[in-house]
């Protein structure tokens, strides 16, 4: 009888946990309107379509939570936890490189033309940045294992 004590990566797991709230925080857009939006930085206009009864930054928000909760998922499954997901290695490996892409390339968006703020940008993508170097390190750790 195996009796070896498996452990979860902590650095995939900070990973999934960071992705899991990233959707959360998306869905509370969704449940509490505009002033949620303001507040998470996702501008002016998306903000004055929801106000408008529009469908569409709504339907936008869902489709980004989904898709963080699937790389949440993907994270724990690297981390060890035996989900029957594709590629895991490969997916994993795709969405650090999402995250650390996005975290370098906000620090030169053209502020102005974003309708987004200065601040926005640098605190998205400092975010961006810390949890695809959670992925990074995380996915070293685990890479012949998966």
């Amino acid at each position: 009888m195996d009796q070896t004590v498996h452990t979860l990566n902590p650095w995939l797991m900070a990973g999934m946990v960071a992705s899991a709230v990233a959707a959360l925080l998306h869905l509370g857009c969704i449940a509490f309107g505009a002033s949620w939006y303001r507040f998470l930085g996702a501008g002016e206009d998306m903000a004055r379509m929801v106000e408008a009864g529009r469908l569409q930054p709504h339907l936008i928000t869902l489709a980004v939570a989904l898709v963080l909760f699937g790389w949440a998922a993907y994270a724990l499954a690297g981390a060890g936890r035996p989900l029957p997901l594709p590629a895991i290695r490969w997916v994993i490996l795709a969405i650090t490189l999402v995250y650390l892409l996005r975290g370098v390339a906000g620090f030169f968006i053209n502020v102005p033309s974003s309708g987004r703020s200065q601040a926005f940008w640098w605190w998205s993508s400092s975010i961006c940045l810390a949890i695809g170097t959670l992925h990074a390190v995380g996915l070293r750790q685990v890479w012949y294992r998966l």
